[in-house]
Formats: structure tokens, C-alpha cells, sequence
């Protein structure tokens, strides 16, 4: 499992889970596509989502209740792990917005990785309510609306009101973009751990690496910059920020599936059990309904 491709995730906390949030919330952003039903899909940008990082897995990884690693208020800590919607990740302090935006792979689910590649093909059904794309989908989607997304907010500051086009997500996944139709499984383990780390390791590389990089650039623009304007082909105006905390949100929402599908196919570690026995008691453990529909509606 030490895969160059996987590194920055060994290096993040090996259990981090996102909370599923309210998923049936309906759309209320501009950039939310319409027609679908809430679901796994990207349709429903009003609904909150977040990554919370487990605090019993190491020492780099202890934002708690009593500030956080560097001793930060309450509040901080909450800014960067409490669910938001987009709209209200917009109204976040740039610099902190930029910090959860950098966050990036620490919401993935790390047992990803413990799995055999039938359980990466495996699709859901829609009363499951964990979305209905396999996970390798799922994963290599969330790459490629990483390129697009650090693409559009370049063009955004380095052009006057650039036009960014829309894109098919869904035509990724039928022209077979992420290898979700091939032929056979590997006979033994090893070959089929190598065979799990090629089908999603590249993806999350790239992930953290536009993730690390988008935001130190970010971090050198002036403010006056977030309002900078480019027009959308489907949704019109849109602001450098809100493409900054819809990228910001978008990741978020998939680790939150993909860690629902990771509950049904692996088992939770005890840390995890944990948290979740804390949040049911706290009232925030179950998740509220929603299937996926057969794409994410991301444009």
C-alpha cells in the first residue's frame, strides 16, 4: 500500500470519514443543474456537506473541541469541519475558505484502498441512498471536475469574463474514461491490489497535487480578485469565490457518499464506531434520504 500515487493520502489521517450531511436538501445554487432529484449527484449544492477529520487516529490530526492543534478558537475549528452549504461556504473568510479547499484528499475515506476491485465496480441501487455509481467512478470523477474547476478559476483571473463551458460528466463515464467496463479480475491478491491501486491512486494524486498548488496561488491574490466575474454557459455570472467554495463543496459531497458505500462494504474501525455513537446521541447521525440518479448534474 505505499504506491507513489497514494502518498499524499498515507500521509493524511489513515480513517477519515465525511458526515453524509442532508442530503434531500433541494437546489439553491445558481451553479446546480436542474431536473434531478437530490441524490449522490451534484445537483444538490444546497445541501450541506463536510469532512470531519477522526480524532482518535494520530497526533497530526487532532482538530478537537478545545481549538484544534495550534490552539485556534472554537469557531475556526468549526469553519473548517462543520457542514456548509455552498452559499455558506462563500461567506467564509477568503483565507479560510482556501484552508478547507486545501484540505482536499483528507476527505476521502482511507479504506478506499482495503478493497478488492469487484467491490470498486460494485453500483447501487437507489433505495440503498448511497449513490449509484461504483466507487472507481466516483473517484475518477471527482478528478476530473478537479481540472476543470482549477481551469475555470485560472482563466477567471488571468481573462475578462471568460466563457467557460459546460460538461458532460456522464459522457466520461459511458465512453468508459475510468475503466468501469472491462474485461475479467486478476486470479490472485497481489495482482488485484495493484490492479485497485491503478484504478484509483492516479486520480487522488491529482486531487491533492491541483489541491496544494490551486491554493497556494490562491493564497497570492488580492481580494479584490474573488470578485472577479466569468459567464457560464449554463448558469450565467459566476465569481472566483463561489467557483472556489462550490470546488470546495463538490469534493466534500462525493467523500460523503463514498464513505456511505465504504460502510456497507468494509467494516467501520473502532474509532469510527465511536464518532458515530457520538453523533447519534448528539441527534446528527442519520443521514436523510436521497439515491443517486445515473450522473453527478456537475457543469
Amino acid at each position: 500500500m505505499s504506491n507513489n500515487s497514494t502518498s499524499a493520502l498515507s500521509n493524511s489521517s489513515q480513517a477519515h470519514s465525511a458526515n453524509p450531511g442532508t442530503d434531500q436538501a433541494s437546489p439553491s445554487n445558481s451553479e446546480c443543474c436542474k431536473g434531478a432529484a437530490a441524490s449522490e449527484c451534484c445537483k444538490t449544492t444546497g445541501a450541506a456537506s463536510s469532512c470531519t477529520t477522526n480524532t482518535n487516529t494520530n497526533s497530526n490530526s487532532n482538530a478537537s473541541s478545545s481549538g484544534g492543534c495550534c490552539g485556534g478558537s472554537r469557531s475556526a475549528v468549526a469553519a473548517m469541519t462543520q457542514p456548509m452549504t455552498v452559499d455558506q461556504l462563500v461567506t467564509l473568510p477568503t483565507m479560510t475558505l482556501i484552508a478547507r479547499y486545501r484540505r482536499g484528499i483528507e476527505c476521502i475515506d482511507r479504506r478506499a484502498f482495503d478493497l478488492n476491485e469487484r467491490q470498486i465496480d460494485q453500483a447501487y441501487l437507489p433505495e440503498v441512498n448511497v449513490g449509484r455509481w461504483p466507487i472507481r467512478v466516483l473517484v475518477g470523477h471527482v478528478a476530473d471536475a478537479e481540472i476543470a474547476y482549477v481551469h475555470r478559476m485560472r482563466r477567471t483571473v488571468a481573462e475578462e469574463r471568460p466563457l467557460l463551458n459546460a460538461w458532460d460528466e456522464q459522457a466520461f463515464v459511458d465512453s468508459n474514461m475510468y475503466g468501469n467496463s472491462h474485461e475479467g479480475y486478476a486470479d490472485n491478491a497481489e495482482a488485484d491490489e495493484a490492479r485497485v491501486m491503478h484504478a484509483l491512486g492516479g486520480y487522488l494524486a491529482v486531487v491533492h497535487t491541483l489541491r496544494q498548488w490551486t491554493g497556494q496561488w490562491l493564497m497570492t491574490l488580492d481580494e479584490s480578485a474573488y470578485d472577479r466575474v466569468a459567464m457560464h454557459s449554463e448558469v450565467g455570472e459566476i465569481t472566483l469565490r463561489r467557483m472556489l467554495a462550490y470546488a470546495t463543496w463538490h469534493l466534500e459531497h462525493h467523500a460523503a457518499f463514498l464513505t456511505r458505500k465504504l460502510d456497507r462494504l468494509v467494516p467501520m474501525p473502532i474509532t469510527r464506531i465511536d464518532e458515530a455513537m457520538a453523533q447519534t446521541a448528539a441527534g446528527n447521525a442519520k443521514p436523510s434520504g436521497g439515491g443517486c440518479g445515473s450522473g453527478c448534474g456537475c457543469r
